[in-house]
């Protein structure tokens, strides 16, 4: 199980955030901070694997928790999760090793996708005492990096999701439903849907609509 602790002072995002942690299995909520004090406190008696971490803190700044963080060579990994859309900020928080940045506001699958490549990432790394360069790679270059940098993704679409919604489309050799896409993946059908609208833009996909006896038709996905 990987503890995950939230530094947020907005009760209600706060209270969001935990909700869509409790959604994703693997994950368990340790503590919920609302200044650095506080914070800093917890982290001193209990490390946890994950900091959700905002930057805007009354008289605070979550950076400079960062770079405490760092300093007193605790093992905690952070994701930004904030309104600063400051350049700055954002080359500052991987400077001194943030594993993602969220920028407020975003929906539940960019959360979860956040928290998913940490999980894999975070087992990759515990599961092995001595590495070689391949196993590295693995786990450092995900296939989004490798695959997609030459996609350009309209607004809204992430290509972890994407290559996520692909390797389950590959799986299927005859028609498929978007349906039975949200079902092996896990997703909400309304962002597979989207996923897929786009993949049919890009002529990966085409759609053939299936009549039954009563209702409307289906739509079926075919690989091009």
């Amino acid at each position: 199980m990987i503890e995950v602790m939230i530094v947020e002072d907005d009760p209600m995002v706060a209270h969001i955030n935990s909700k869509f942690l409790e959604k994703i299995d693997g994950f368990h909520l340790c503590n919920i901070s609302n200044n650095l004090s506080e914070a800093k406190d917890f982290v001193s008696k209990m490390t946890p694997d994950l900091i959700l971490l905002d930057i805007f803190l009354p008289r605070e700044n979550g950076i400079s928790f960062l770079k405490w963080i760092r300093k007193e060579d605790i093992n905690s990994d952070v994701i930004l999760i904030t309104a600063d859309k400051n350049m700055d900020s954002v080359k500052e928080a991987f400077r001194y090793g943030a594993v993602d940045y969220l920028i407020k506001p975003f929906d539940f699958e960019r959360f979860k996708d956040a928290l998913l490549q940490f999980e894999e990432r975070h087992k990759s790394f515990n599961k092995y005492d001595i590495v070689e360069q391949n196993i590295l790679d693995k786990c450092i270059l995900t296939s989004s990096n490798e695959n997609y940098n030459d996609i350009d993704l309209e607004k809204g679409l992430n290509p972890y999701t994407y290559d996520k919604i692909w390797k389950a489309v590959e799986t299927f050799k005859n028609p498929f439903t978007a349906e039975e896409i949200a079902d092996k993946t896990g997703m909400a059908r309304v962002t597979v849907r989207r996923y897929l609208e786009y993949m049919q833009r890009e002529d990966r996909l085409r759609v053939a609509l299936e009549y039954g006896k009563v209702g409307r038709p289906s739509h079926k996905y075919i690989v091009n």
